[in-house]
């Protein structure tokens, strides 16, 4: 297990969550590590997801024919941009939700759907105007031998069709040494048999199967344990798409010290902020929300530019070890969302999973999602408060920050331009403030409280931007207020 303290930016002195690595087989799978020291300015320009649609839903362990129905009923009319898919290739057999992450062949026959489930999955989400990143799993294959879900026989280092044992490097030792580039990305991740990458075959093989998903239309890819790949091998393989400017974003976890920095990979494409999902855990749960009025790569170690940075407060590895917030931390939780929607830092990627006791239980039902709310699918991407934030972000898309407000501890508020408005309040009582904003007058739906529609309705309560900008408004405790041009008005 791989567990570093993180220097934090604002203020300076204080200390970051502590953080483990992601479970792997039966004993663990380490949590797709981390690593970076300090950061170099990256040379070219990432891939950030393009147009005004911007933010993507992770749909963890949801069945592709549960994600179809989500696209057309819920993402698209939303204004998702994006899906995140879970791996799609055939793994090893278990119901544990980790066994995604351990491939056996690049077959579509995983537990979520087969072939034809992800293909009608993609056709769904397509006509719901929601393009689908897949979950690519090519850093590795198994940690042992027995039958995958599409029925493929394999041991270790031996894959039929696919691998033999000459196509994976040859330390087959555990990675022990984060400071040490060679151990992290040519030892083998909690036991996993680790691919070598710098192979021509190998290359090839792996984006045959990437380009077998282009071919049924995804449209971006989530590297997953690109740390653990040499930056210039994922390059490499990239260059070998049919479409070699996909969209393209990397797990690459950062921790002080490390030998593989987060910076090496803006050449591809984006990288999840690690770092910014950290601080935000750090600022809501312990310090004060005034602190957050600059967050962006400014912060420094571990950060990159709005532009490579995707940016998340939890995904299903960092709910599970402690290291973020996730939804046991309740408002708190939902207001990092509505921050990280409404501040245009990266492109936000909101998490979307189940509930859990045992962190190594699969999904509900299978991955079948008959309801939100039910058998413990938690749904975060449907909850109002966030959900009418991506609305909001794609109203105020290219607008900078205006007006900010604090009371010097938890109570925030801030405008985009003159396209929106939100207020924070993560105090233990209500604040009543008469707020200062570039809005045009107007009358404006509260997407906090209520479900903007056509024409100007309101589902919920309505404020009034007075022509001098100003709106007055009592914000609950662990609450927020949310404005912005088009919704009510």
């Amino acid at each position: 297990m791989h567990d570093l303290d993180h220097g934090s930016p604002a203020p300076r002195g204080h200390r970051a969550p502590r953080r483990s690595g992601r479970r792997a087989t039966a004993a663990a799978l380490a949590a797709l590590t981390a690593g970076a020291g300090l950061l170099t300015a990256p040379t070219t320009a990432g891939a950030s997801t393009p147009g005004s649609k911007t933010v993507t839903a992770t749909l963890f362990e949801w069945s592709y024919a549960s994600v179809a129905k989500e696209c057309t009923n819920f993402l698209g009319p939303k204004g998702y941009g994006y899906v995140e898919v879970s791996p799609p290739q055939e793994q090893i057999q278990g119901s544990q939700w980790w066994t995604s992450y351990q491939p056996v062949s690049y077959k579509l026959a995983g537990r979520l759907g087969d072939a034809t489930a992800f293909s009608n999955m993609v056709s769904a989400c397509h006509a719901a105007g929601v393009k689908v990143v897949a979950d690519a799993v090519i850093n590795h294959m198994s940690a042992g031998s027995g039958t995958g879900t599409g029925g493929t026989t394999y041991t270790k280092y031996n894959y039929p069709g696919y691998y033999q044992d000459q196509d994976f490097h040859s330390c087959r030792s555990n990675i022990s040494n984060y400071a040490d580039r060679s151990n992290v990305q040519n030892c083998e991740l909690s036991g996993l048999a680790d691919l070598n990458t710098g192979s021509d075959y190998v290359r090839s093989t792996i984006a045959a199967y990437l380009n077998s998903l282009i071919a049924k239309g995804v449209d971006g890819f989530r590297v997953d344990a690109a740390k653990h790949i040499a930056a210039a091998d994922l390059a490499a393989i990239k260059a070998k798409l049919t479409n070699p400017g996909i969209y393209w974003v990397q797990e690459v976890i950062y921790a002080s010290g490390e030998a593989v920095q987060p910076g090496e990979y803006t050449g591809t494409g984006d990288v999840d902020a690690f770092m910014g999902a950290y601080d935000l855990k750090r600022i809501f749960s312990s310090e004060k929300l005034a602190y957050l009025s600059n967050w962006n790569d400014s912060w420094g170690a571990g950060y990159l530019p709005s532009a490579n940075s995707r940016t998340f407060t939890d995904n299903w590895d960092t709910e599970r070890n402690g290291s973020t917030l996730n939804y046991k931390y309740g408002n708190t939780y939902t207001l990092a969302n509505v921050y990280l929607l409404a501040w245009p830092y990266g492109s936000p990627n909101v998490y979307s999973g189940y509930e859990f006791t045992d962190i190594d239980a699969g999904p509900p039902n299978g991955g079948t999602v008959t309801a939100c709310y039910q058998n413990g699918w938690k749904c975060q991407h449907e909850w109002r408060q966030i959900a009418n934030m991506v609305a909001f972000r794609n109203a105020v898309n290219g607008t900078a920050v205006t007006n900010w407000w604090s009371n010097g501890n938890n109570a925030i508020a801030f405008g985009r331009g003159s396209k929106g408005y939100v207020a924070i309040n993560h105090e233990s009582g209500p604040i009543t403030q008469t707020f200062q904003t570039s809005l045009p007058a107007g009358s404006y739906c509260d997407v906090q409280h209520g479900d903007p529609s056509s024409g100007g309705g309101c589902s919920g309560p309505r404020y009034t931007v007075a022509a001098n900008g100003t709106f007055t408004a009592t914000v609950g405790a662990g609450d927020a207020v949310a404005l912005y041009v088009g919704a009510g008005n």
